[in-house]
């Protein structure tokens, strides 16, 4: 037989393994994160562009909107006070539901519970910490 390593020897071994494991694993996870990163980035990106442009659709079919009243025989300046009422009367009533469903805001009850149990299980001298 060959030399017979120690029980020591074994456990340095087997921590040492298991060290350059998780090393390896953060390694891959962190090349996984910085490509979905970088995808999330230019998603961002994208979908920034494409509110700017409806944004600037939106300001045309606003204006459109007000010549078409325009064209229907209203005064120019009636037709614009109209549309300009119309979206403050729309803004308002977003105003009020955002406002309704911002007061249904609580904290994560059940995870806070959770967390509490937990911490009363883990604390020195509880019955279930078996100390």
């Amino acid at each position: 037989m060959g030399e017979e390593r120690t029980v020591g020897q074994l456990v340095a071994e087997a921590t040492r393994d298991i060290s350059e494991i998780v090393r390896a694993e953060i390694a891959l996870a962190k090349a996984e994160i910085a490509e979905s990163a970088k995808n999330g980035a230019v998603a961002g990106g994208l979908f920034g562009a494409a509110g700017y442009f409806a944004f600037l659709a939106s300001i045309l079919l606003t204006v459109a909107a007000a010549y078409g009243l325009t064209a229907l025989g209203l005064h120019p300046g009636l037709a614009f006070l109209l549309v300009a009422v119309l979206l403050l009367l729309f803004a308002g009533v977003l105003a009020m539901v955002g406002r309704s469903r911002a007061g249904r805001i609580s904290p994560p009850q059940r995870a806070i519970r959770s967390t509490k149990q937990t911490i009363a299980a883990v604390k020195p001298g509880s019955p279930s910490s078996g100390r």
